[in-house]
């Protein structure tokens, strides 16, 4: 056990950073996205409907294998590292899910604080940031955790472009030492960690979010 765990944490350590940065760039692409498909627009909806549709409807994994071994041939010649690629990828393809999830979170917000924020006179800018996001995200929040915790799960399909996370470690110590059992116990183990992690931080940001909306009397 102790010889297969710091390997493992190697491991977990790589599919942490990838499912962080991954979780960032969905969140920016999903409040996009969202806001393109209510675009007064035509094609800014379209363009924002093309993008999730196309991720939402093809396999993470044909995306993957797209990024890593499609663009660097002609005439594209665009050769990206595994790491950026996974999460490129995962973004890409969560952030068409979480787009729909924001954007029914955006219509979810009464139609009073909009007026509220107009008879303010603010911005559009300074009501979608001040009024409109927080409340959003709030709505947004339980549905989109399901999201980062399937984003963390996906994770293991990057082993297959080569990157070294906690699913391609397991397989290597699997076929070194052929001890099945223990290698895939403790990978299971430290998934579930990481995503129950994913919850609690979720429902720490529910609650500070909520209080600011109970203190802001919205």
């Amino acid at each position: 056990m102790g010889e297969l765990l710091p390997l493992l944490l190697e491991g977990a350590w790589v599919t942490v950073q990838v499912t962080f940065f991954g979780s960032l760039l969905a969140v920016a692409l999903a409040i996009v996205a969202a806001l393109g498909r209510l675009a007064p627009w035509p094609a800014v909806r379209w363009l924002a409907i093309g993008y999730i549709e196309l991720f939402r409807g093809t396999s993470l994994l044909v995306q993957l294998f797209w990024l890593f071994f499609v663009l660097p041939l002609p005439p594209f010649n665009l050769e990206l590292g595994a790491y950026t690629v996974a999460i490129l990828g995962l973004g890409l393809h969560i952030g068409a899910y979480g787009a729909e999830v924001m954007r029914g979170a955006i219509g979810s917000v009464p139609k009073g604080q909009y007026e509220a924020a107009l008879a303010l006179n603010m911005t559009p800018f300074t009501r979608f940031r001040r009024i409109i996001l927080p409340q959003a995200l709030l709505c947004a929040i339980p549905p989109g955790t399901n999201l980062l915790i399937e984003l963390l799960k996906n994770t293991s399909l990057v082993s297959l472009i080569t990157l070294s996370d906690l699913t391609f470690r397991a397989r290597q110590l699997d076929q070194a030492t052929f001890e099945t059992l223990k290698i895939f116990t403790l990978t299971l183990v430290l998934y579930f960690a990481m995503a129950q992690a994913i919850v609690f931080l979720m429902r720490r940001l529910e609650r500070r979010l909520g209080h600011g909306r109970i203190r802001g009397g919205l």
